[in-house]
């Protein structure tokens, strides 16, 4: 059947999509667009996305994770020779809440230049993203097992951080003990950096928040604009004001969500559900 019959409501249904990437990142991205869009996602090769930056730091990435991305899709596009085009790009630090855990955002851009549309899916959530500088085999392999290997592959290079002389994508144990033992003999204290590899196919954790990535953005590409019809109607504004439970007093608390549309001038404004009104706990008045 056309994939434009069975989705309708998708612009994009039987279209082809550009998704320029080496480390696999098709395998959980194209289900989830080419299923809910009827759209065919393709993955394209032919490009050293390292070149771009990496997270192991030898090359570093320039500008923001947003603009990587953009830069990424537009390869791809012009690889393809397609109008239509997707890339990933994430990134690590702490939590946002407490700073505690290691935390990743993963952005997903899609670009029609058909429309001259650009919009961008988003996920985060704890990542699997640690360290150890050790000189002994058993702390490394007790590392190694914390950091979920060999499912998750690991970085290894002598002295620290950033040594340039690294070993990448190591996924089985006697190759890790093959590499810490050169790292070792390279290293003039004897120390060896242990990382969790974060490129996507070599990170089964990160590659799950790029699918969740993958479905925001399918989210905001059915939202339609109810004027043009254009994808991406989406929020771009909360209105605080929602009045407290006790004193009735506005608080800082959500009261309206404003969505707008990236083609024209549409703006509806979306009064919050339940609950409505805010805990008095969030009161400036009845806690101050």
């Amino acid at each position: 059947m056309d994939a434009r019959a069975e989705h309708p409501a998708s612009p994009h249904a039987g279209r082809r999509l550009a998704l320029l990437t080496q480390h696999g990142k098709e395998r959980v991205i194209a289900p989830v667009l080419d299923a809910a869009l009827g759209c065919r996602v393709e993955r394209v090769g032919g490009y050293d996305t390292d070149q771009l930056g990496t997270f192991s730091r030898d090359i570093p990435r320039a500008g923001t994770q947003l603009e990587a991305a953009r830069r990424k899709a537009r390869i791809g596009m012009e690889l393809a020779g397609l109008p239509l085009g997707l890339a990933s790009e994430g990134s690590f630090g702490p939590d946002p809440m407490a700073g505690l855990f290691p935390w990743n955002v993963e952005f997903l851009v899609f670009i029609d230049d058909e429309q001259g549309l650009e919009i961008a899916g988003r996920a985060q959530g704890k990542a699997n993203h640690v360290h150890l500088l050790t000189g002994d085999w058993a702390a490394a392999c007790a590392f190694a097992r914390q950091a979920e290997f060999p499912a998750h592959h690991l970085v290894v290079r002598p002295e620290g951080e950033n040594d340039p002389r690294i070993q990448k994508g190591i996924a089985v144990w006697a190759e890790l003990e093959a590499a810490f033992a050169r790292a070792r003999a390279q290293s003039a204290s004897g120390q060896v950096f242990l990382e969790s590899d974060l490129r996507a196919h070599a990170n089964p954790t990160r590659m799950e928040t790029i699918r969740l990535a993958a479905e925001d953005l399918v989210a905001r590409l059915r939202s339609l604009c109810p004027a043009c019809g254009a994808p991406g109607f989406w929020l771009v504004e909360r209105v605080a004001g929602l009045p407290c439970a006790d004193c009735g007093a506005p608080t800082r608390e959500t009261r309206a969500e404003v969505h707008a549309c990236l083609k024209c001038a549409q703006r509806e404004t979306r009064e919050r559900g339940e609950p409505g009104s805010a805990d008095p706990g969030r009161c400036d008045y009845c806690n101050p």
